[in-house]
């Protein structure tokens, strides 16, 4: 694997001046997915999930302590937030400010080039950017591994942006105590052979989902007779991913994550009601990945929660993959993104 990116933050451990902290992060699209939680409050997982950080779609996050506000105030491109939206990001401030021992208000303006809301893991890169810039702010002198922790309470995903390249997410303990199961579920960096890989995404709708991941699941796990199966079988596909990875052997690596994303899916759609977010450009997508394959190109799709496709295929050979993507949904946006960095402080403001 190229070795153009950081796998770990950078910068962590720097104090900010003036309470200020400046922080950008990446998505990451899970090839081992995560599915389901069975702690809502502490965001504990119910399997261990395994992703790639993109090089692509990076959210800025500047955090500035206002001591003489009585409210934090949340930007997001410029725009209030407001609503559930906004709740998230002040109930996370509430969280470093207890960690922080500290009551000070928190000014917080988001740059997202993510579409927000359409399953392209735009929660994963803000909240990992949010946990960056705010433990910097105030004063929280955290390791990578602790980082993990605190982005994982914001949004489950958020854990393993913190990380280039490669990162599994554990879920930690199902036993013991609330603080044992927190301190166990975090990402770290996985290690993988040779492998030059490109995801080449299919945006086939960038508008919000007709229903939330966080709804999707609490239905898929209360509901579907799927559910259960697929969880113990993603603990297979972890363990065969993470040979395949070792190996550097793409095609495994592929097979592994299009039946792991096909099988979340047939979760969905087994809830009652049934969670349907494949459209029908998702399904020719699809179709025009089987077709690569027939023709001798590796290519394999993976899906979040939302209709969009990311296939996965040689970097020599996302440029074949991306155009027969744009031949199957001419009117969707098609983009080709590698392994990207993990989550850092930026440099432009002094220390």
């Amino acid at each position: 694997m190229r070795a153009e990116h950081r796998n770990t933050p950078t910068g962590l451990r720097e104090p900010a001046t003036a309470g200020t902290a400046t922080a950008v992060a990446h998505p990451n699209i899970a090839l081992i997915k995560y599915w389901g939680k069975r702690d809502e409050r502490l965001v504990l997982p119910r399997t261990d999930s395994l992703s790639m950080t993109l090089d692509i779609f990076p959210t800025t996050t500047r955090v500035r302590l206002a001591p003489d506000r009585e409210h934090d105030a949340v930007t997001l491109d410029g725009v209030p937030l407001r609503g559930e939206a906004r709740r998230r990001v002040t109930a996370f401030l509430d969280l470093v400010r207890q960690r922080a021992g500290l009551a000070r208000r928190a000014v917080v303006d988001t740059e997202n080039t993510v579409p927000t809301g359409a399953g392209l893991a735009s929660s994963a890169s803000g909240f990992a950017a949010l946990a960056v810039a705010a433990a910097a702010a105030y004063g929280l002198g955290l390791d990578a591994a602790a980082l993990s922790r605190l982005a994982r309470r914001g949004s489950g995903s958020a854990s393993r942006s913190v990380f280039g390249g490669f990162a599994l997410w554990h879920a930690g303990p199902d036993t013991g105590t609330d603080e044992e199961a927190d301190l166990g579920s975090y990402a770290e960096p996985v290690p993988v052979g040779e492998l030059d890989p490109a995801l080449v995404i299919a945006v086939v709708h960038a508008g919000p989902k007709a229903v939330s991941s966080r709804e999707a699941m609490r239905r898929t796990v209360d509901t579907s007779p799927l559910y259960e199966p697929w969880a113990v079988s993603s603990k297979d596909d972890l363990a065969d991913m993470r040979v395949a990875l070792h190996r550097g052997d793409l095609d495994a690596v592929g097979e592994i994550a299009e039946r792991n994303a096909l099988g979340m899916h047939a979760t969905m759609l087994a809830a009652r009601p049934a969670v349907r977010y494949l459209a029908p450009a998702t399904l020719t997508v699809l179709d025009s990945v089987l077709q690569l394959r027939r023709d001798g190109v590796a290519a394999y799709a993976t899906m979040d929660a939302g209709p969009n496709v990311k296939v996965l295929c040689r970097r020599g050979d996302a440029d074949r993959v991306a155009g027969a993507l744009r031949g199957a949904v001419p009117d969707g946006q098609v983009l080709v993104a590698g392994p990207g960095p993990g989550a850092r402080l930026l440099c432009g403001e002094r220390r």
